[in-house]
C-alpha cells in the first residue's frame, strides 16, 4: 500500500506532466455501488443495487455520455467517480490512481482535478456569495494565497465562459444574473482549478431552449482548448448527438449499450436503446400527432431487480426461456458497437 505523502505525489506529477500519454484518463472496472437499506427495529432489509456491474474507459480529451430514464443509476455513477460514493465492489482508477485508496490531502487533490457541472445553477450557487468570492474559494482552499495571482485566474475563466465585462459580473450575486449566466458561472468554478475531467449533471435541462445551443457550443469549446474529458450525464439524447463522441446506455443500473455517436443513434441495437430514441422530441410538427411505440410499464426496483435481463419484463422482442433466465453478455454486432442482448448472440 502507498503511503498519503506516495499518492499525493504520483498524483502531482501525472498532473504537470505526460507521463500517462497514450493511456485511459478514466477506467471503470466492473463497478458496484449498493446502498443498504435499514427498518427501524428490524436491522438490514436489502440493498439498492444502484450502479450493478459497470466498465469503461474514458481517454484523454474524450466526451461520452451517460443517457437512461430517471432511476438508471446515472446520477451514483457520476458521484462515485467524484469520489462521493465509495464503490461496494470494484474500482475505478484516475490516471493510474485507485479511488478506493484516497484520502485526506489525496482525495482533496483529486477532486482539484475534477470539475462539476451540476444541473440546477441557482440552487448550485450560494445566494450569499457574489461572483468573485464564489470563484476565488476553490483557489483559496487549494492553497492559492496571492490575491492577484486569484485575481488574474478568476478573471481569464471568466472569459473563457464569456462573462465580459469581467469587472461588471465580479460583484454580482447569483440572483442578480439570468439563468444562463449562472450557469456559465457554474461552468467557470468547475475550470478554475484547471481540472483534467468535466462531469456535467444535466447541464441545459433548466435553460431555456434558446441557451441550451450556447452552453452546449461553450462546453464543446473548453473541452477542445484544454483537452479535457467529459462525461455528459443526460436522459435527453437530442442533445447527445452534438456534444458527444461515445453514447453509453444505462438501465436498472447496467451499461446496456455503448457505441460511436452515429452508430448507436443511426443503428441501436438494444430494445431499450430504440425506446429511448422513440421517446426523444421530434421538432417536426408534422410528427406531432403520430403516436411513437414505448415499452410498457416502469424501470424495475432496484432493490429486487428481475432476473435474467433487467429489461425483459418490458421488452417487445424476449425469447422466452433465454431472457428472463440468462444475464447478457456484452456482444461487439458491428466495430466499436457494442450491446448487451441475447438478439445478438
Amino acid at each position: 500500500m502507498m503511503s498519503e505523502q506516495q499518492k499525493l505525489k504520483e498524483i502531482q506529477v501525472s498532473r504537470a506532466g505526460d507521463a500517462n500519454k497514450g493511456k485511459s484518463l478514466l477506467s471503470v472496472r466492473d463497478l458496484r455501488v449498493w446502498f443498504e437499506l435499514r427498518r427501524f427495529g428490524f436491522g438490514h432489509a436489502g440493498f439498492v443495487r444502484a450502479v450493478d456491474g459497470v466498465n469503461f474507459e474514458l481517454d484523454h480529451g474524450e466526451s461520452i455520455a451517460i443517457v437512461g430514464e430517471s432511476g438508471c443509476g446515472k446520477s451514483s455513477l457520476m458521484k462515485t467517480i467524484l469520489a462521493l460514493h465509495r464503490a461496494t465492489k470494484g474500482e475505478v482508477i484516475f490516471d493510474g490512481i485507485n479511488l478506493n485508496d484516497l484520502k485526506g490531502k489525496t482525495l482533496r487533490e483529486y477532486r482539484a482535478r475534477v470539475g462539476f457541472v451540476q444541473q440546477d445553477p441557482y440552487g448550485a450557487l450560494p445566494p450569499f456569495m457574489n461572483v468573485q468570492t464564489i470563484l476565488e474559494e476553490p483557489l483559496i482552499i487549494n492553497g492559492v494565497k496571492d490575491k492577484e495571482k486569484r485575481l488574474e485566474r478568476i478573471s481569464k475563466v471568466l472569459e473563457e465562459v464569456k462573462m465580459t465585462p469581467v469587472n461588471e459580473f465580479l460583484s454580482k450575486y447569483p440572483h442578480m444574473l439570468s439563468g444562463g449566466q449562472q450557469q456559465r458561472i457554474v461552468i467557470a468554478r468547475a475550470m478554475i482549478l484547471e481540472p483534467k475531467l468535466l462531469v456535467a449533471d444535466e447541464p441545459v435541462s433548466m435553460l431555456d431552449a434558446s441557451v441550451r445551443v450556447e452552453i452546449l457550443k461553450l462546453l464543446r469549446g473548453l473541452q477542445v482548448e484544454h483537452n479535457l474529458a467529459v462525461i455528459y450525464v443526460t436522459h435527453d439524447l437530442s442533445t447527445v448527438r452534438y456534444f458527444s463522441e461515445r453514447i453509453f446506455v444505462m438501465y436498472a443500473g447496467q451499461i446496456v449499450e455503448k457505441g460511436k455517436v452515429d452508430l448507436l443513434v443511426n443503428n441501436p441495437l438494444h430494445p431499450y436503446t430504440y425506446a429511448l430514441l422513440e421517446a426523444t422530441s421530434d421538432p417536426d410538427a408534422h410528427n406531432a400527432t403520430v403516436m411513437k411505440e414505448v415499452p410498457p410499464g416502469e424501470p424495475p426496483s432496484l432493490v429486487n431487480p428481475p432476473s435474467g435481463c433487467r429489461f425483459h419484463p418490458r421488452c417487445p422482442r424476449m425469447i422466452k426461456g433465454v431472457c428472463e433466465v440468462k444475464e447478457p453478455v456484452e456482444f461487439e454486432p458491428e466495430p466499436h458497437h457494442f450491446v448487451s442482448c441475447w438478439l445478438y448472440e
